[in-house]
């Protein structure tokens, strides 16, 4: 087995950790920060800024620290040159040849150089969620393609993932939907279109009830009759639930979205009782009015939920999204052990799942049992609406995702059919299907995810600039190239690389930065970080391939070196789409 190549800034803060040591400094017990890439060139390549940590507890400058440091840096091939500039920053300018050959490293190795720092480690992520019964539509769009995108960033550093589907699949809305079918079902439009013709029965029935309010009761007699285990009822709720599973699933195919497990409310409906009846005997919860109620003091340890309430069952003793949500936490946790656990859903949610971990770290502390055994995370986004505003199936403004999909796959379709007419068919269609959905992706994903989106079709379906397609168009060109020169990708001989141009380094150490890029992404969960990072890469390799001749270098030696940079950036690129989900195309 082949030993883990380290990230080029793993190295360089190894080399400043021993010169701490070297210096005398290592009883501080300070952990080393991590050299960075400079922001300035002229600086160097990278940066220690280690020695501002050190400094006050020498009672020194940081200046003199640096100074310090770097009489003490020991030589290695990476560092060319070291110095110390402004207040304390030690620069390190790289060895280019030590950077090419650390390149041929990185993407020789199985993991692309990726750090598996979450290997032996489970993390479980809650994404997606789709309610039962009604088409998912761009609402959906932020939690699945987010969510999606945060499950490959964490395999790609190592971590087993469960990625599980919290679906919508109990509550009142079934009962209005028995109510509906049994009233106003059209047999034929149910034939032809079963989730369409669920939707409009659900829309019938709001409706209705406007006008006579006495519908309501009878979606809660049908919803009691169905908890209650009636086996019409369960048979229309179960036969509801399969063709919405069937219905969704398209959807994560075309996404390249995949679940381990799809576990909805109704599983954990029988824990419910138990949960409310353990907090209640803890102390954790209380009756009020009625209803059983987590109540937080006004000196909580966690501020937001302070003089904040949680109902955990309501007056008439239907039980909340509260209460599920603590049944799942120990479902999770006893069935996988994780390390951690991820919800992905829309910022409104938060004081939500602070209330949630609150509780369910009270209810730990209560039963003797460490309320810190597993790090839980609520990543929320920024909503998505349109221009108009909000939407909703009851408004009758939602757009379908599936509609989404079509139309970006529509739009890709007419820009490979004018600049690929001598592909086939097949050919085209597939790069249409790939290019459409990629650009939907990463549309999503290129931006912060907390910042709120105004959904507009041209924005959402762009071709060009920080797209997707743009990706690709690059990733193919270097298969395109090495179609030209009749060159096979594993046949390259990558220890031939050796940078002759600025442009070839400035590409060499964008390559080389996509594994820190990556574990940053997953730290923070923010795709769009290794979005940028592969649109800058993307860049730098297109003018290095418009700038630089390849296949026609003055010597054999230069040949070799750029069919060797053109096959690292071909990995690089097609790797960092695959932890986005954008497929890497040969052509197009």
């Amino acid at each position: 087995m082949s030993s883990p190549v380290p990230t080029v800034s793993q190295v360089l803060t190894d080399l400043v950790a021993q010169a701490v040591a070297a210096a005398g400094h290592g009883d501080l017990a300070l952990p080393v920060e991590p050299a960075s890439p400079a922001g300035n060139r002229q600086h160097g390549d990278y940066q220690s800024n280690h020695a501002f940590r050190m400094a006050k507890p020498l009672r020194s400058s940081p200046r003199a620290v640096a100074e310090q440091l770097l009489a003490h840096l020991p030589p290695h091939p990476a560092v060319a040159r070291a110095e110390v500039a402004g207040p304390g920053f030690l620069n390190l300018h790289l060895d280019e040849a030590w950077l090419c050959a650390h390149l041929v490293a990185q993407v020789s190795d199985p993991h692309g150089g990726q750090p598996q720092d979450g290997a032996g480690r489970t993390v479980v992520i809650d994404y997606s969620s789709p309610n039962v019964a009604k088409r998912m539509h761009i609402g959906h769009m932020r939690s699945t393609i987010i969510g999606s995108t945060l499950d490959r960033l964490y395999r790609a550093t190592g971590y087993r993932v469960v990625a599980d589907n919290h679906i919508g699949d109990w509550g009142t809305q079934f009962g209005m939907l028995i109510v509906a079918w049994r009233r106003w079902l059209d047999a034929a439009a149910f034939e032809a279109d079963p989730v369409g013709e669920l939707e409009r029965l659900y829309v019938a029935f709001r409706e209705a009830a406007k006008e006579d309010p006495a519908l309501e009761d009878l979606a809660r007699a049908e919803t009691a009759k169905l908890q209650a285990g009636d086996p019409e009822n369960r048979a229309l709720w179960q036969r509801f639930i399969a063709i919405s599973l069937v219905e969704f699933q398209g959807v994560y195919d075309r996404l390249g979205v995949r679940f381990d497990e799809v576990l909805g409310e109704s599983f954990y409906n029988p824990a419910l009782p138990g949960v409310v009846a353990d907090l209640l005997a803890a102390g954790i919860a209380e009756e009020s009015d009625g209803a059983v109620v987590v109540r937080f003091s006004a000196d909580h340890a966690v501020k937001a939920v302070r003089d904040k309430i949680l109902v955990i069952r309501k007056q008439d003793g239907a039980f909340l999204y509260g209460t599920t949500d603590l049944a799942t936490l120990e479902h999770r946790l006893s069935t996988w052990a994780p390390a951690g656990i991820v919800y992905v859903t829309d910022g409104r949610q938060q004081l939500h799942f602070q209330q949630v971990f609150a509780a369910w770290r009270a209810w730990r502390t209560a039963r003797g049992l460490d309320p810190d055994a597993v790090a839980l995370d609520h990543t929320w986004f920024g909503t998505l609406r349109l221009p108009e505003g909000h939407m909703g199936t009851r408004l009758g403004n939602v757009i379908r995702l599936v509609d989404l999909l079509d139309e970006a796959v529509r739009r890709a379709r007419a820009v490979v059919d004018e600049k690929s007419p001598q592909l086939s068919e097949t050919e085209r269609a597939a790069i249409a299907e790939a290019v459409g959905v990629g650009a939907v992706r990463y549309a999503d994903l290129s931006q912060n995810p907390q910042s709120d989106v105004v959904f507009e079709w041209d924005r959402m379906l762009a071709l060009d600039g920080n797209t997707a397609p743009f990706l690709m168009y690059s990733y193919a060109r270097c298969r395109s190239l090495q179609r030209k020169g009749e060159v096979r990708p594993e046949d390259v001989d990558l220890s031939a690389l050796a940078v002759s141009h600025e442009l070839e380094g400035a590409l060499v150490r964008l390559l080389l930065r996509t594994p820190e890029v990556v574990a940053a992404a997953r730290a923070g969960h923010r795709p769009n970080l290794l979005c940028d990072h592969l649109f800058e890469t993307a860049q730098a390799f297109n003018r290095f391939y418009f700038e630089l001749d390849v296949l026609k270098a003055e010597t054999a030696a230069l040949k070799a070196s750029r069919l060797a940079l053109v096959e690292a950036s071909a990995r690089v690129l097609g790797r960092g789409m695959a932890v986005l989900g954008v497929p890497a195309l040969e052509r197009m």
